[in-house]
C-alpha cells in the first residue's frame, strides 16, 4: 500500500445557501481544491452525502458535481454513511490512492438542507437512527441525545452548566474563521439561559441546519511535492460501527465504535492519544463531544467533561478542539461535515490557519465524523509535512 498525501484543499462558506444549488456547492468546493493543488484533472471525485435524495430530490451526484466542476468523463460516485459520510468518502478516496488503483482523487462532501420545512429535515435527519424503534415512535436526535445528556449527568454527578466551556469554545474559536456559520461569541451564562429543546439538550448544545461543501485532492505522497509545497499525510484512516438504537447498546455511555475506529487509527500509525495535538470531534450536540473524547483515550470515564472545565479543549490547551468552530459554530451541513472537519486539521498543520492557527506548531492532526448516534465513525489521522 502507498503512503497518501493531501494536496489540495477548499471549502464554501457554512451558510443558508439561497442561491446555489447542491451541484454547484460541490463544484465549488470541487475546483477550489483543484485550484490549491494546482491541477487541473483527477482520475476520480468521491461525494460524500446523506440527504440529496430526501431534500434536493437528486440521486447520482457524483457524476453530477463531476459534470459542473468540469471533470465531466471521470470515474465518479457517491458514499452515504449519514452524518458520516464526509469522513466515509474520505477513507474510501485513501484507500482507492493507497491501492495503486487511481493517482488523484477529489473527495467532496456536500449538503443541502435549508431549501425545506424544518419538519421535513428532522425527518429526514431520523433517517440515520432506528426507523423501527426510534424514529417511529417520535425520538429525533435531539431527543436521543438528550437521553445520553442525562444518563451521563445521572452516572457522574454532572451539571448542565459544566457542558457550557464546550459551546464557549467553539463560538469563541468561530469569530475568525470566515466560512464558520456563527460567528459570534456565546457566554456561560447565555449557554444557560438558552432555548431548552428536549431536556437538558438546550439550544446552544445543538449544531444548526445549515448547507455547504468541502473537498480535499489526494495523491501518492510520493508525487505529492510536485502538486504542493507543503502536502499533508495521511497516517491513517479506520472506520467502525455500532448498533443504531441506543437501547442495543451493552453501555449507553461508551461509544464503541468511536473508540474502535480511533484504536484502530491509532495502530495503523503506531500513535496513541498522547501524540495528538488538533482534535477536530464530532460536536454536533455538546454531550457527543464529551463521549467522544472519552472514547478515544484522551479522558477517562467521566472525565471528559473536565477537558472542558479545566480549560484544556481552547486553542492553548493540551488538545484544543473545534479550532474552527466545530460543527456547533462552524455548522454542520452533515454529510459535508467529516471532509471540513479533514480540511480544517490539514490547515492547521500546513499552517495555514490564519487567525485560527495553534501555536507551536502541530504536528500529529485528528478527525472523527459520526453518522447517527456514532453508530458509524470515520477516524483520519494527519501529519504535518516534513
Amino acid at each position: 500500500m502507498r503512503d497518501v498525501s493531501i494536496i489540495g484543499l477548499g471549502q464554501v462558506p457554512v451558510r443558508e445557501h439561497w442561491d446555489r444549488s447542491l451541484r454547484q456547492l460541490g463544484a465549488d468546493a470541487a475546483r477550489a481544491a483543484l485550484r490549491d493543488a494546482r491541477v487541473d484533472r483527477v482520475d476520480a471525485l468521491i461525494a460524500g452525502n446523506m440527504l440529496c435524495g430526501e431534500l434536493a430530490g437528486q440521486r447520482h451526484i457524483g457524476a453530477l458535481i463531476a459534470d459542473h466542476a468540469g471533470l465531466g468523463g471521470i470515474e465518479a460516485y457517491a458514499v452515504e454513511a449519514a452524518c458520516g459520510s464526509g469522513g466515509v468518502a474520505m477513507r474510501t478516496g485513501v484507500l482507492a490512492v493507497a491501492s495503486g488503483a487511481l493517482d488523484l482523487v477529489v473527495v467532496v462532501g456536500v449538503e443541502k438542507m435549508t431549501d425545506r420545512s424544518p419538519h421535513d429535515i428532522t425527518a429526514a435527519l431520523a433517517s440515520a437512527s432506528d426507523a423501527d424503534y426510534e424514529a417511529d415512535v417520535g425520538l429525533s436526535f435531539v431527543a436521543l441525545n438528550a437521553l445520553l445528556m442525562r444518563r451521563y449527568m445521572h452516572e457522574y454527578g454532572v451539571r448542565h452548566e459544566h457542558f457550557a466551556p464546550f459551546v464557549v469554545n467553539a463560538h469563541n474559536n468561530a469569530v475568525d474563521n470566515p466560512d464558520a456559520m456563527f460567528r459570534f461569541a456565546v457566554t456561560e451564562k447565555e449557554f444557560l439561559s438558552a432555548k431548552m429543546i428536549a431536556d437538558p439538550v438546550n439550544l446552544l448544545d445543538s449544531s444548526p441546519v445549515c448547507d455547504g461543501a468541502a473537498a480535499v485532492v489526494l495523491c501518492p505522497s510520493e508525487l505529492s511535492r510536485q502538486y504542493c509545497q507543503r502536502p499533508v499525510r495521511v497516517l491513517a484512516t479506520a472506520v467502525a460501527t455500532d448498533t443504531l438504537a441506543l437501547h442495543d447498546r451493552a453501555d449507553l455511555l461508551r461509544l464503541d465504535a468511536a473508540a474502535s475506529s480511533a484504536h484502530k487509527a491509532f495502530a495503523q500509525a503506531r500513535l496513541g492519544p498522547r501524540d495528538v495535538h488538533v482534535f477536530e470531534a464530532h460536536d454536533a450536540f455538546t454531550i457527543m463531544a464529551v463521549l467522544s473524547l472519552e472514547a478515544c483515550g484522551f479522558a477517562e470515564r467521566g472525565q471528559g467533561i473536565r477537558l472542558g472545565l479545566d480549560g484544556e479543549i481552547t486553542p492553548g490547551g493540551k488538545l484544543p478542539i473545534a479550532t474552527f468552530g466545530g460543527l456547533k459554530a462552524r455548522g454542520h451541513p452533515v454529510g459535508a461535515t467529516g471532509v471540513y472537519q479533514i480540511v480544517e486539521v490539514a490547515h492547521q498543520l500546513r499552517g495555514t490557519a490564519g487567525k485560527n492557527q495553534l501555536r507551536g506548531s502541530p504536528s500529529i492532526g485528528m478527525a472523527q465524523s459520526f453518522g447517527g448516534s456514532a453508530a458509524t465513525v470515520a477516524t483520519t489521522l494527519l501529519e504535518a509535512p516534513r
